[in-house]
């Protein structure tokens, strides 16, 4: 049966070019790359019409006259925003797979025992994909926001405050804490706003607004290299539109612009 292939070298994603420029995902009963003895075809959830998803990685890169890798992050901008999250699923299956080939008790070979679980083969302990669960808020004080440039950003834009849920604690517990660490500022009234897979290679963002109470901006040097109070009219370099940090940012300009509507 003929199926979506999610063909991925490292983080590179093989695309497909069309005669009219844009691109696609491989589709057919085979893939365009004959698959080795060795490499594992992963079944992924299908797409919501029924059609078939595979993914499997190759160890080098692979160019032909109508085939390009693309890096993940790269092809949101070229494949419709279905594909690109189907292609994080597949991304975060094959890392999975790729760290999951020893059994972590008793050091045999791990085998597939389901399309999302494996089994040692010889104590027979079971391992799911885990996810790194992360939360992200927007601080609002007036017509103000915080954003904050991180150490590990890849670029000078300014984002907002991040960081993982600590065993133990609430979503929320983790919205203060991080904020307090980070900032050193008090927040108040958090609310949900929604979430986000994020394939890199393994996390799901958590995103929140939450309304400033008190404290001066101290910040966490081994974390945040810059940061401090925006209006509308001086943003600094904002994230990329495929974050959830954008997302959030956009909601509040366009909250801002409601109001002076």
């Amino acid at each position: 049966m003929a199926a979506y292939w999610f063909i991925f070298c490292k983080t590179d994603l093989l695309l497909e070019r069309k005669e009219d420029g844009t691109y696609a995902i491989p589709f057919g009963e085979e893939p365009p790359i004959d698959a080795k003895p060795w490499m594992t075809i992963h079944n992924i959830t299908p797409f919501d019409d029924g059609m078939e998803v595979k993914s499997f990685r190759i160890d080098v890169p692979f160019t032909g006259e109508r085939h390009e890798m693309c890096g993940l992050r790269a092809s949101y901008y070229k494949i419709p925003n279905e594909y690109y999250l189907k292609a994080g699923k597949c991304q975060e299956i094959l890392y999975w797979d790729f760290n999951t080939k020893y059994c972590g008790v008793c050091g045999a070979p791990m085998k597939l025992h389901t399309d999302i679980s494996k089994r040692c083969t010889q104590c027979g302990k079971e391992v799911w994909p885990q996810l790194a669960t992360a939360v992200i808020v927007l601080i609002q004080r007036g017509e103000e926001v915080l954003l904050v440039h991180a150490k590990n950003f890849r670029g000078d834009f300014y984002g907002l405050v991040a960081g993982f849920v600590e065993t133990g604690e609430t979503l929320e517990e983790a919205v203060v804490r991080e904020v307090r660490e980070e900032t050193g500022i008090e927040i108040t009234n958090i609310r949900y706003f929604g979430s986000q897979p994020w394939p890199y290679p393994c996390g799901l963002m958590v995103g929140f607004n939450a309304d400033y109470v008190s404290g001066e901006v101290h910040l966490q040097r081994s974390e945040l290299s810059a940061g401090r109070w925006y209006r509308k009219d001086n943003l600094p370099h904002i994230p990329e539109k495929m974050s959830i940090a954008r997302k959030l940012i956009d909601a509040w300009l366009m909250q801002e612009d409601t109001k002076k509507g």
